[in-house]
């Protein structure tokens, strides 16, 4: 129960849907008519503005650190008490769930990608800044948001491994399924990569 609590919650969290509220909010469009239908933040930000690409990247990341904090949070307080690894574990992955999965829009969501960076921020902070340096380093490279992003996401679990050392089993795998996750949530742009066609960033089209 106790481990089901902080899923739920943490789960919840990460389902709010930044992008689409921000768009809504302040261009009154929906922001799965445009662009890639995609709410994360590389549409928004070519749908609706660098303004808004840049809030829901950061919310995104704040929902999810949130998410972790306070599964966190929730699991030592338990009696018995819920070890610190496996409540923020278990509220990482519930997290990315709900931004990916979201139940306020029939299960369709983002690509995890700042809520990704959110989780990996609370579990190794330094894994998750050398994580999104190589993210910039590809992108300045390529001008491929996707590329950047699924090395970026790859390189987390050894990133974290290397600067927090060795953790529970449970934490490692969690990191590991979410950056499967978010590199399989690239599966249309991994087609584009190697057909020559994915958009490089500063162009007008499809995420």
């Amino acid at each position: 129960m106790p481990l089901a609590s902080i899923a739920i919650a943490a789960y919840l969290l990460g389902s709010i849907p930044t992008g689409y509220l921000l768009v809504r909010l302040f261009r009154n469009e929906d922001i799965r008519t445009i662009g890639s239908g995609n709410i994360g933040a590389t549409n928004v930000l070519r749908a609706g503005g660098k303004g808004l690409g840049i809030a829901t990247f950061l919310l995104d990341v704040l929902k999810a650190g949130a998410a972790v904090w306070l599964g966190g949070m929730l699991g030592v307080h338990f009696a018995p008490p819920v070890p610190l690894y496996t409540a923020q574990a278990v509220a990482a992955l519930s997290a990315v769930l709900g931004n990916m999965f979201n139940c306020w829009l029939h299960f369709r969501g983002g690509k995890g990608v700042a809520t990704g960076f959110g989780v990996f921020l609370v579990a190794s902070p330094w894994g998750a800044l050398a994580a999104i340096g190589l993210f910039f380093v590809i992108l300045a490279i390529t001008r491929y948001v996707s590329l950047g992003s699924m090395l970026g996401a790859a390189s987390f679990p050894i990133f974290a491994w290397f600067f927090s050392g060795p953790r529970p089993p449970l934490f490692v795998a969690v990191e590991c399924i979410v950056a499967l996750l978010i590199i399989l949530k690239h599966h249309t742009n991994i087609s584009r990569l190697f057909a020559g066609t994915e958009t490089r960033i500063g162009a007008h089209k499809p995420a």
